[in-house]
């Protein structure tokens, strides 16, 4: 086949831009990421040749080829290769990477050295410090291979080869070492090998390039890092072990080393991130740890090794006792796998136990970043919920710091045998909420729940140490308060029942002892959905009936009275039913309700302060 000159996609040559403008500060990242791409490669080769003998190589490596005289670095590979559609597919297009969602991080972050390893952006990185680019690859077992090359300009070529060799090796050729850039010499092998021993020094397979006396030399030590005692590992290599597993800059928030002997074997090394990845609430997100076998990687991404609430968690597992051709499916079946994902499950809340006890600023860290996920956990009944429990903490009435349930637990009042709660889109709606009124003025305290999962798990899960979670906004308040007596409610019995006849959506009206300044607020029923949770569900495209719900009634706040006093004496006045909307409408708005007819709202607010003037 001929050579054919082929386009970047748009925002390919945007990102290329960004590239050779000198976006980063930190250019030896492209030796790492060639170096990263190389290893995947070999894996990839590994492990199909565990099923083909065909793809089978012997001695898989990486050769780094620095050529002075003619401003080359060369990372060659014997892996997997590339056909011409995967070339074509992987290199001319990012949208794989994200596209506009990168290109504008990209141009937005102030640290955009952290984007590289964030995005898999690669291959692209060698334009920092390239003028041209050439890749050389062929699948293994093809017959013929593929030349691609490109000035990073907005085009490039791609032509077939006959007689290239398997794997891939992609040549870049360096711009001046005195540009404007001040770019170091990555055709000096001190640099490469410094470079190497700092980013790659891990990485399975040996890299190697020419000694000074002709022959070779290895320029990476290939210890398995989680194989070694955590005495002899300094934290530094840890951290850049997690920064090349999760391509983050960051440190680590945690490192957990775990070793499993006796009838069944593995290895873990597992990492709690600083902050939450980009993708943690998408359904596709990049989740999981690394599983290998024997030192022999296997899967990329395993969600079986931990559960989808531990879903932030980066690492590796090393198993001695499975097959080295495990599928996905035997891996959630497999009854070892089990008992490695509930021994990790354990072992990353115990971790984060010890954080809340021991460390404050790093749990709040934690908990800030990944709250909301782990509280997803308490939606599986087959998890363990008292462990999420005990390291969850929320906003409460009773200070600006959240709580733990074991702190809410110890200053309970006496004879108070329920945790109170009420949930909410923020916390500033929450505290304002006239549903607290009476718990405040005892001074009951009540958890502010806000995060959406909030709104699930308080209904799936009944006790925490044999105290019930009751909600402050359902049901009847069930608080020591004087009830409303038999004599005064006779009294407003005419109002009750004239509301409950004219307020379409209000299922029940009575008189409560929960205000002490509102009104009104309505309540649900016990069990019944809140406002924010139908919304939630028909976000979710459910078509959930709105449900009509309780208006409670301050017999002592002088709106009230007065509206019984008006009632008794005209009670015909169509102004009433307007005063009844109103009063409605505003019971609705104070809990972060929407009204249905909010023109109609507006006018008659309108008009009754017109009124008043």
């Amino acid at each position: 086949m001929t050579t054919e000159t082929l386009e970047f996609q748009a925002e390919a040559r945007q990102l290329l831009q960004l590239m050779v403008h000198s976006i980063y500060s930190n250019k030896d990242v492209f030796l790492r990421e060639l170096i990263s791409n190389a290893s995947d490669a070999l894996d990839k080769r590994r492990l199909a040749g565990l099923t083909d003998e065909r793809l089978r190589a012997d001695d898989l490596h990486i050769d780094v080829v620095p050529d002075p005289d003619a401003r080359t670095l060369t990372v060659r590979d014997n892996g997997i290769g590339m056909t011409r559609d995967e070339v074509v597919g992987l290199i001319g297009t990012i949208a794989r990477s994200g596209t506009a969602e990168t290109l504008r991080r990209l141009r937005e972050s102030k640290e955009p050295a952290e984007l590289i390893g964030q995005f898999g952006v690669g291959f692209y990185s060698t334009f920092m410090v390239a003028d041209r680019v050439t890749l050389l690859t062929r699948k293994a077992g093809e017959p013929t291979g593929v030349r691609w090359e490109s000035d990073g300009e907005g085009t490039y070529t791609v032509e077939t080869v006959e007689d290239a060799p398997e794997g891939t090796s992609v040549t870049v050729h360096l711009r001046p070492e005195d540009g404007e850039d001040g770019l170091h010499d990555y055709t000096d092998l001190a640099t490469v090998r410094r470079i190497v021993k700092r980013y790659s020094d891990f990485i399975a397979f040996p890299i190697r390039a020419a000694a000074p006396d002709g022959g070779e030399q290895t320029l990476n030590s290939m210890k398995a890092l989680w194989a070694r005692p955590r005495s002899e590992v300094a934290e530094e290599e840890y951290h850049e072990f997690y920064r090349h597993i999760a391509h983050d800059w960051t440190d680590p928030l945690e490192t957990i080393s775990l070793r499993a002997e006796g009838t069944f074997e593995y290895e873990a090394l597992l990492f709690i991130p600083a902050r939450r990845p980009h993708d943690l609430f998408q359904r596709d997100g990049s989740h999981g740890v690394q599983l290998y076998v024997k030192r022999v990687f296997i899967l990329e991404d395993s969600r079986e090794l931990l559960p989808d609430h531990l879903r932030f968690v980066k690492g590796v597992v090393d198993a001695a006792d499975l097959s080295l051709n495990i599928s996905r499916e035997i891996l959630q079946q497999d009854r070892h796998i089990q008992l490695i994902r509930r021994r990790l499950a354990k072992k990353v809340m115990a971790t984060v136990k010890e954080m809340m006890t021991g460390d404050a600023d790093k749990y709040r860290t934690f908990w800030r970043e990944f709250g909301p996920a782990v509280k997803e956990g308490l939606l599986d009944p087959a998890e363990d919920r008292k462990a999420i429990l005990d390291v969850s903490s929320f906003a409460s009435t009773a200070g600006e710091e959240p709580t733990s349930l074991a702190e809410y637990v110890a200053r309970m009042k006496d004879g108070q045998d329920k945790i109170y709660y009420m949930t909410g889109e923020s916390r500033a709606q929450v505290e304002n909420s006239p549903h607290l009124e009476a718990f405040r003025a005892q001074g009951y305290e009540v958890l502010l729940l806000t995060d959406p999962v909030d709104e699930i798990w308080v209904e799936g899960v009944p006790e925490y140490e044999g105290k019930e979670f009751s909600s402050v906004a359902h049901g009847a308040v069930d608080l020591p308060v004087e009830e409303v007596s038999e004599e005064r409610t006779g009294s407003y019995a005419p109002l009750l029942g004239w509301l409950g006849e004219t307020l379409a959506d209000v299922k029940d009206v009575r008189l409560t002892s929960r205000l002490t300044n509102s009104p009104a607020c309505l309540v649900s029923d016990a069990g019944g959905l809140t406002p924010t949770l139908e919304k939630m569900y028909r976000a979710m495209g459910q078509d959930v009936p709105t449900a009509r719900r309780i208006l409670e009634l301050n017999p002592d706040h002088p709106l009230v009275e007065a509206l019984r006093t008006a009632h008794e004496q005209r009670a015909d006045d169509p102004a009433l039913t307007e005063t009844a909307e109103l009063l409605y409408g505003t019971a609705l708005l104070a809990e972060g309700g929407d009204l249905a007819d909010p023109a109609r709202f507006a006018k008659l607010l309108a008009d009754r302060l017109a009124r008043t003037v």
